[in-house]
């Protein structure tokens, strides 16, 4: 079973405490992996879950930092490697749309935010993970993209569906790197994932109930759907897949 390949991993999610990236940390603990959790203003939520954990016998660490400063960075990496013993296992969740913005209104402050957010933070990340994760005879990372990533996004996305898309190509090189290390890299792109502050804040209720109608399965999505898919590549189930992108989407887009 899947759970069994998990049990006493050490994982990192980075924005793990609150949307998809809360889904996947509990996913985890539920498989009875030992977490740490990076939260950047959710710190209520990430106690929370580290005080629910303990009472079901589970570990959570939460990790305050601003993921966009590789000082910081590197820092809370290396601190959750100290406290949970090591590192098998990466998410890189971490990321945001911020605002909305068209193509004639993105100023160079806008850009350089968006674009550490969701591209340099991970690349942070990962530099400072990946001499860890390199000490397991076998390890794997997941980076979260976005639908958006493969078809453009909404109006008022462009720099968020840049980002995300560099995700996808920044996935493919790095399994390429660090395959010979034993970690395999790959990623999930999520579309429409309703219950979330994403979508609570970016996404009105006409623009979900139009982008429903044109998803097969009828459904929008939720965070257990994408933390399940995060678990399986994660998980050594799948040792020989690496480089790949998993789309949950509900048959939107199909490549």
């Amino acid at each position: 079973m899947m759970n069994d390949k998990l049990d006493g991993k050490r994982v990192l999610v980075t924005a793990g405490a609150q949307g998809i990236g809360e889904a996947i940390t509990q996913a985890f603990l539920d498989a009875g992996a030992k977490v740490a959790l990076h939260y950047f203003s959710s710190s209520e939520n990430a106690e929370r879950i580290a005080v629910n954990a303990a009472g079901k016998g589970r570990f959570a660490i939460p990790l305050p930092g601003d993921l966009r400063k590789k000082n910081e960075a590197s820092r809370m990496v290396d601190e959750a490697a100290n406290l949970l013993g090591g590192l098998d296992i990466l998410i890189n969740n971490a990321g945001s749309l911020v605002e909305r913005k068209w193509l004639d209104e993105i100023d160079p402050a806008f850009w350089r935010k968006v674009i550490d957010i969701n591209l340099s933070s991970m690349l942070y990340v990962s530099q400072a993970a990946t001499p860890h994760l390199a000490k397991n005879e076998r390890s794997s990372m997941v980076n979260l993209s976005s639908l958006a990533g493969r078809k453009g996004g909404h109006p008022g996305s462009l720099a968020y569906a840049t980002s995300k898309g560099a995700i996808l190509t920044f996935t493919r090189a790095l399994a390429t790197e660090l395959g010979p290390q034993g970690i395999r890299v790959n990623a999930v792109a999520p579309g429409l994932i309703l219950g979330t502050s994403f979508h609570a804040t970016h996404t009105s209720e006409r623009s979900a109930r139009e982008t429903i109608a044109g998803i097969p399965l009828g459904r929008a999505g939720n965070p257990d759907d994408v933390a399940r898919a995060v678990l399986y590549l994660a998980s050594e189930y799948d040792g020989f897949i690496t480089g790949a992108t998993i789309d949950i989407n509900g048959g939107v887009y199909a490549c």
